[in-house]
């Protein structure tokens, strides 16, 4: 009877197969929850921050943290040289990072992948076009390129997404195109060609899913990128208004008094590297998570 009971109970769904397996990643849990924390505090900054990030009092100036001797119990983290509260700035620094990281990543894996896909797939003249597309886009330094292209953009947050979305798109392309040529050879493929499916539709439905997991390491990989490169910007002022509080302008301003607030340079520099490591662990993970072959 037991037997019979077995065989008769349904098998779990893909769905739920992969949240399982998604959930036993270890890698997922952590880059993945932290993630989430960050996104949390981005969007109820206004809510969750203690003090104004704008607001200066030249009186409470360098104050040190809430640890060290002269410390202010309203300041947790302290205060900058011109008096505005570090953490305070530091949580609405995460809205321009994230920003910044999922709208240029999204949007630069949206060309990429489309270019790479149909390089790989369709060969031949396209193939070779792209290729060589990438190849000269490639040949630029990414850095002093991005520089250049906010410079004639203007500074702001759509400039600073626009310089990665252009320049980073390469990166997707040729790992997909490569991808996409060995999944043309697998047995799935031909069997789909013997079926009589269309070559757009096996290139979408069949190669597509199994390029995902590549993908999607790549993804949480170039937000981690996006958001040095952001950082990088507003460290020379190429990239929000100084108004507006960013990672990189705070370690900008930080470097000046460190001697004087080396919190200001600490508390951003933590954030940014907790975030660029999050999305990394949180890419290779849901890539084991995802591809069959790596779950073995």
């Amino acid at each position: 009877m037991a037997d019979i009971a077995a065989t008769a109970s349904p098998k779990p769904s893909r769905a739920a197969r992969r949240l399982r397996a998604l959930l036993s990643e270890p890698k997922v849990i952590f880059g993945g929850g932290f993630i989430l924390i960050l996104i949390i505090l981005a969007i109820f900054a206004p809510y969750i921050a203690p003090k104004d990030p704008l607001e200066q009092d030249l009186m409470s100036g360098t104050l040190p943290p809430i640890w060290l001797n002269g410390s202010d119990p309203g300041f947790l983290l302290g205060t900058d040289d011109l008096g505005r509260d570090v953490l305070s700035r530091a949580i609405f620094g995460s809205r321009v990072a994230l920003i910044v990281a999922f709208v240029a990543a999204g949007l630069a894996a949206l060309i990429g992948t489309l270019l790479g896909l149909f390089a790989g797939w369709y060969g031949g003249w396209i193939d070779r076009v792209i290729s060589r597309l990438v190849d000269i886009w490639m040949a630029f330094p990414p850095v002093l390129l991005s520089i250049l292209l906010v410079a004639v953009f203007g500074s702001g947050v759509h400039s600073v997404i626009a310089a990665i979305v252009i320049i980073d798109w390469t990166r997707f392309c040729r790992v997909v195109r490569s991808e996409t040529q060995a999944q043309a050879q697998m047995d799935y493929v031909t069997a789909a060609r013997t079926i009589g499916f269309s070559r757009a539709k096996i290139l979408f439905s069949e190669i597509l899913p199994n390029v995902a997991p590549v993908l999607i390491a790549l993804v949480s990989l170039e937000m981690g990128i996006a958001v040095i490169v952001e950082a990088i910007l507003s460290f020379v002022g190429l990239s929000v208004s100084s108004d507006t509080p960013t990672w990189g302008g705070m370690i900008a301003q930080g470097r000046q008094i460190i001697y004087d607030g080396w919190w200001v340079l600490l508390v951003p520099l933590i954030a940014l590297f907790a975030t660029v490591l999050a999305f990394n662990q949180l890419g290779d993970g849901l890539r084991r998570a995802l591809d069959p072959v790596m779950r073995r």
